[in-house]
């Protein structure tokens, strides 16, 4: 068995030693054992230790990491769909943010949020009490409470859009 100290596991997975400390200090891996105080990493810690970090990159927390790696088969696959409603939801804030601001972009008035009459309809419904997700709703936009995303404009397939809100 081919063990590596904790610069060359840091360098496999392009990470810094300090991260592989922080996670063994979470008791998210532990070497494989130690020769004179080093630490050492066989095929196995290295296999956890990129699956941590690539989780962690894709911008997953470590416990559900660890969830995915270490749970018995349902309970991973929960967290793993958990995971999945966690992304279409950023992935819904991701798109309505990218809508909100096209649609400031090829709104004719020089400040979109203090002349845009699409905007400030749909900001005075807002103060007037409508839900952001009523909003939404109302121009076909499924929004959840934990997605806020906030869609519309003023062109729809390079011309004017109905009156819709942002």
């Amino acid at each position: 068995m081919e063990l590596v100290g904790i610069g060359e596991a840091a360098r496999k997975i392009g990470a810094n030693t300090s991260a592989l400390r922080y996670y063994e200090e979470r008791g998210l891996v532990r070497p494989a054992e130690r020769r004179g105080g080093r630490r050492m990493y066989g095929p196995q810690e290295l296999r956890r230790l990129a699956f941590l970090q690539i989780m962690q990159q894709l911008g997953m927390s470590l416990d559900a990491a660890c969830t995915m790696f270490d749970a018995d088969g349902e309970e991973w696959r929960a967290g793993a769909r958990d995971q999945i409603g966690t992304l279409d939801e950023l992935i819904a804030r991701a798109r309505g943010a990218r809508q909100f601001l096209e649609h400031a972009l090829h709104c004719p008035a020089d400040h979109p949020a203090q002349e845009c009459p699409i905007m400030i309809e749909t900001l005075e419904r807002r103060l007037a009490g409508v839900s952001f997700e009523e909003l939404a709703a109302e121009h076909g936009h499924q929004v959840t409470a934990a997605s806020q995303r906030f869609t519309g404009g003023h062109r729809e397939n390079g011309g004017p859009a109905a009156r819709r809100a942002p």
